[in-house]
């Protein structure tokens, strides 16, 4: 039995690319400091800074707005000149702008400089999914990206428990330490990584495929617009639910922190695994309204009059599970239908789908539960995230349109 299971775990990490390993790797380091966003509300609605929970997501609205427009430009950029320069600077240039954003105090400038960050940070994804594509092979591309999702998540669980200790102390701490392994992650990339253009390199046949856009095609359309209404439901894992667990759960800091690492933990466990065991068997679509539903019922196991020791875990390992069966598998359906000349904007596409969530779901989730409540938040989340499951399952029946 023993044997048997560390054979799937080889099978489901081996035929990778080196290169694929080298991108995780700087994901795991560059992900390791990712302790600003899962402490950003309780940051700004701390008695140093005095925030309202409204304020808290207005800034996380323009976090989301940044991301929309860097991941629009970003895939633009990758397209012109390649995923090597365009990940070079938004690593560097992020690092920068999160030591910034830990020295501003006044409203005014925390969203300003929230805005920055986010607008270079998110012009990274584009360009990580358009090489991880790269260099991937098309029987191994999800698994591919659950590697590189397996390092985020990592490198998340790690932020997560150390950020929770240094919050406890000192918030600011973490801006500093979030900005270093930017750095560090631009430090790798540059010395592992030689710049390529990646379009030449392709066989010429390939280069002369006229490109279909992005914005031509009516499924991925489809399946872009109900990512954004499922992600809006979502971030609330990285937002209101940190404010959830400490002020009506009644967790500290470093206990939501050991929460948000235990996400990652499952995640690093066992999706590789799941994926290996899943890839190819059925389109990627059939499973992405699966997990979907789970993370619905995740939401809704909120609303349980629950002590928060039991409810806190039980919600992060249905989300977690929901999380690695649809997440590798959504990546899988947009890079199907792409070409190697249109492969960014695909990628930014997707990314902006993603970064319209970040503005929206942070912004709506703190409206409803400031006048209404968390519990009807969680009620609202759940039913809005079923809605997606069942509109990613259309897309899943109309695929090949």
């Amino acid at each position: 039995m023993l044997r048997t299971t560390a054979q799937t775990y080889r099978n489901a990490f081996s035929g990778l690319s080196r290169s694929t390993w080298l991108l995780s790797l700087i994901m795991l380091i560059n992900r390791s400091g990712t302790m600003v966003v899962p402490f950003m509300t309780l940051y700004l609605t701390s008695p140093k800074m005095g925030y309202s929970i409204g304020q808290a997501g207005f800034v996380f609205g323009l976090f989301g707005l940044g991301a929309f427009s860097g991941s629009w430009m970003g895939g633009r950029l990758t397209d012109r000149f390649g995923f090597f320069p365009i990940q070079l600077i938004s690593l560097t240039g992020g690092g920068i702008l999160f030591f910034a954003l830990g020295q501003m105090h006044s409203f005014g400038m925390i969203c300003l400089f929230t805005y920055l960050l986010s607008f270079v940070n998110e012009a990274f994804r584009p360009a990580n999914s358009t090489a991880i594509a790269f260099y991937s092979k098309e029987e191994n591309r999800t698994r591919s990206y659950a590697l590189n999702r397996l390092a985020i998540n990592l490198g998340w669980a790690a932020g997560s428990a150390l950020g929770g200790i240094i919050a406890h102390h000192n918030y600011e701490l973490l801006f500093w330490v979030d900005g270093s392994t930017n750095l560090l992650a631009a430090g790798i990339m540059l010395i592992a990584f030689k710049p390529l253009n990646f379009n030449k390199s392709k066989s010429v046949s390939k280069v002369k495929e006229k490109a279909k856009s992005a914005y031509q095609d009516k499924i991925y359309i489809a399946f872009v617009l109900t990512a954004v209404l499922f992600a809006s439901c979502f971030f609330q894992l990285f937002t209101n639910i940190p404010v959830f667990f400490r002020y009506h759960l009644n967790l500290s800091e470093p206990v939501i922190g050991s929460l948000m690492a235990m996400n990652g933990l499952i995640i690093a466990a066992g999706e590789m695994v799941l994926v290996y065991k899943l890839e190819g068997k059925r389109p990627a679509t059939y499973y992405i309204p699966i997990g979907v539903g789970l993370v619905s019922l995740a939401y809704f196991s909120l609303t349980l009059p629950i002590p928060g020791m039991i409810l806190g875990p039980l919600m992060i390992i249905i989300v977690t599970f929901g999380e690695s069966m649809s997440m590798p598998f959504m990546n899988s359906f947009w890079i199907s239908r792409t070409t190697h000349e249109n492969r960014g904007q695909y990628a930014a596409l997707y990314s902006m789908a993603w970064s319209v969530a970040q503005s929206l779901g942070p912004i709506a989730g703190s409206q409803v539960a400031e006048h209404f409540g968390f519990r009807v938040l969680w009620a609202v989340g759940g039913a809005l995230t079923l809605i997606s499951a069942l509109a990613f399952r259309r897309v899943h029946k109309h695929r090949n349109k």
